[in-house]
């Protein structure tokens, strides 16, 4: 086997063995546990430098094998007995930090004393304190956080001999080149340093001028092979269908668990509550999420807990989970490489794999820069029909009759069916085979939705951002925002206190709403989203109970508190008495009286 970085797959070179690359032997013993034999390109050809002292530059795709290109002979020059950082890692993400010190960890396994200890933001500060203060050897870091370290003096690097940067390219672009030149700063002059970018752009240049002494310059080409094991479709989707035909491509998808891609976290927590609302096992990650939060989803992930995630690229850095059948591009990527380390999380540990891309009219012609990078022509593919998801619900059932039939303990329906047709004698048996099954995938007649969740796409689609000003929205008879011009009489409208200030999306209203409300997509009307409040027509009401648990909920972080919406109260000299509101409709009570003005609520609340 090659050792490779789990993100892509590589394929297997020929060439020397790990024996062969002069590794003491602990860490040739640690190789031979994990099942590995031959190194891979990047392996063969950097081990053998940084073991002799020299500076390298490797420029290589996820997935060669990097982390272990730079980890063994990272090992290899720690001194056990030493209780000082002797050896720094930086990565752009988290993720990345976390898998890394783990990868390391594993190879260290036959080297007692020496400590890994990975340090990110978003994580608390106190525990990677003290984990430094017992005398790791070995950091594994986001810039970011390990500059707190530095800052706070939690962390010494005079002791530091061994320096690697990982995806250089991707930390400069998130804005960490400062950072990283303050960090070399700290660094004793006398120091090894590998660096390892997928580009080698002119900035990366000049950080290994500037920093690298006289290094040897490793290039290895993309390997075919990363993505021709991946079946890479595209279909062309206007933006607002995007949701909907997700949830059908999910629906007829025959993979273990799925990775949808998207462009920023507000999109992340909009589709990831969508799906929720179909009844998808789904969850998002974002750089926003806790990382305590975002640990427990990718368990789950693993596990089978979880079978979609949805996530923003940097989020989803150094993801490794195995049960990945399927990656779909919600936003064509901005990059051709982001496209390929997206693609990277499916067709793992020797599996087949599929990417569909979802790609708007206007976009097509991101495409073809997309093909020239994986010299692989993306097949178009047509989006499910909900008759196509019918379909396919129906023949998964009819895959299950004889697993059922083995089980027994059939009696009790063989008896009600058998009594049905006796009572019924004109009734065709297929004919109430075929109602059964329609009725089992929830298909409940010629004006019901074949697809679970798809009244959702109307409820989207009635939701809309306003950007009016707080306070200037007049009355419905007025000129504010259009409402609908079917809306029920007596529908009652209610006021949400979050808005688009606070990264609210119409789908996290929506899903808010019928999670903790218990209503569906079709129950709702208009949604109207102002900067610092939301207005949300809900034809027949809440009760009592789904008023109190929707107050409770919390959507981007903020407390819904909804109350009956009273308007902006009578001008002066109009002399219109406020609306009493329909307090007792449907055993509603009224809300308590916070704000008879709408001025107090005109601003975002401030932040506690």
């Amino acid at each position: 086997m090659t050792l490779t970085d789990p993100t892509l797959p590589a394929t297997s070179p020929t060439g020397p063995a790990f024996a062969d690359l002069g590794l003491p032997e602990a860490l040739e013993r640690a190789i031979a546990d994990l099942g590995f034999e031959i190194p891979s390109a990047i392996q063969a050809e950097a081990i053998p430098a940084l073991l002799a002292g020299r500076d390298i530059t490797g420029v290589a795709q996820t997935g060669t094998g990097k982390t272990a290109a730079f980890g063994l002979p990272l090992l290899a020059a720690i001194d056990p007995e030493l209780r000082q950082v002797q050896a720094l890692v930086l990565t752009p993400t988290r993720e990345l930090a976390m898998q890394v010190a783990e990868a390391i960890e594993s190879f260290a396994r036959h080297l007692p004393g020496v400590e890994v200890v990975a340090v990110y933001g978003g994580s608390p500060f106190l525990p990677q304190q003290r984990a430094l203060a017992r005398g790791a050897q070995i950091v594994v870091g986001t810039p970011g956080r390990v500059m707190d370290h530095l800052d706070r003096r939690t962390l010494r690097l005079d002791d530091v001999r061994f320096l690697a940067l990982d995806e250089a390219d991707e930390m400069l672009r998130m804005g960490f080149a400062e950072d990283v030149e303050k960090i070399f700063a700290f660094a004793p002059a006398q120091r090894q340093v590998a660096l390892f970018s997928a580009t080698m752009p002119p900035a990366i240049r000049r950080v290994a001028a500037h920093h690298l002494t006289d290094p040897v310059e490793i290039t290895v080409s993309r390997q075919s092979s990363t993505v021709t094991d991946i079946r890479q479709t595209y279909a062309v989707v206007p933006f607002r269908h995007k949701t909907g035909a997700l949830a059908r491509v999910l629906a007829v998808s025959d993979a273990e668990a799925a990775i949808v891609f998207v462009r920023t976290r507000g999109a992340a927590e909009e589709v990831g509550s969508a799906l929720v609302e179909r009844g998808i096992p789904a969850a998002y990650i974002s750089g926003e999420v806790a990382q305590g939060d975002r640990e427990k989803i990718v368990e789950r992930l693993r596990n089978g807990t979880l079978d979609v995630l949805v996530a923003t690229e940097v989020a989803a850095r150094g993801l490794d989970v195995d049960r990945i059948g399927l990656v779909v591009n919600f936003d064509v990527p901005t990059e051709p490489e982001a496209y390929v380390h997206r693609i990277g999380r499916t067709g793992r540990a020797g599996r087949t794999g599929e990417a569909l891309t979802f790609v708007t009219p206007s976009e097509q012609h991101r495409l073809r820069a997309i093909e020239r990078t994986t010299r692989q022509r993306l097949e178009e593919i047509q989006i499910p029909s909900p008759a196509d998801v019918s379909a396919h619900r129906v023949t998964k059932l009819l895959g299950q009759v004889e697993e059922r039939t083995a089980l027994g303990r059939l009696d009790l329906y063989r008896t009600a069916v058998s009594e049905y047709l006796g009572a019924n004698p004109g009734v065709d048996p297929v004919e109430l085979v075929a109602v059964l099954a329609a009725l089992a995938v929830g298909d409940t007649g010629p004006s019901a939705r074949p697809t679970q969740g798809d009244d959702m796409d109307d409820a989207l689609s009635r939701a809309s951002l306003s950007p009016e000003r707080d306070g200037q929205r007049s009355s419905a008879s007025g000129s504010g925002p259009r409402r609908t011009s079917h809306r029920p009489d007596g529908a009652l409208r209610y006021r949400i206190a979050v808005g688009h200030t606070h990264g609210v999306q119409p789908g996290a209203i929506v899903g808010a709403l019928t999670n903790e409300g218990g209503l569906t997509g079709k129950d709702l009307g208009k949604i109207d989203i102002f900067p610092s409040f939301s207005l949300v027509e809900i034809p027949g009401g809440l009760t009592p109970e789904a008023f109190d648990r929707i107050g409770r909920a919390r959507v981007a972080g903020r407390p819904m508190r909804i109350r009956v919406d009273e308007g902006p109260g009578p001008r002066s000299g109009q002399g219109a008495s406020r609306p009493t509101g329909p307090s007792t409709h449907r055993g509603e009570r009224r809300p308590e009286n916070r704000s008879d003005s709408r001025e107090r609520h005109a601003r975002p609340h401030a932040a506690r």
